[in-house]
């Protein structure tokens, strides 16, 4: 890489869970989960996850070499999930 040079995590998919997750989880507990309903956790795919009052988010990145994860919560208001989808 020469100066001037970026990398980002590259993301082609991203899966939305349905189901909600408790927070308390870590990198081993969120990718049992994805290996759990989808069979593998698969290079460049993000799953992320809420819980039940959906004012937390989890992101589990696979980016090909290894996983990320990564948090966010909201201190007023809850994040909104597609119709027919619950956190």
């Amino acid at each position: 890489m020469g100066a001037g040079d970026t990398q980002v995590i590259r993301i082609d998919t991203i899966w939305l869970a349905t189901a909600p997750m408790d927070m308390r989880a870590g990198v081993d507990s969120a990718l049992a989960r994805v290996v759990c309903v989808f069979g593998a956790a698969h290079p460049h795919t993000a799953y992320l996850f809420a819980n039940a009052r959906a004012n937390r988010l989890k992101i589990l990145v696979h980016d090909g070499i290894g996983f990320w994860l990564a948090a966010r919560r909201l201190h007023q208001g809850k994040f909104i999930w597609p119709s027919g989808a619950e956190p």
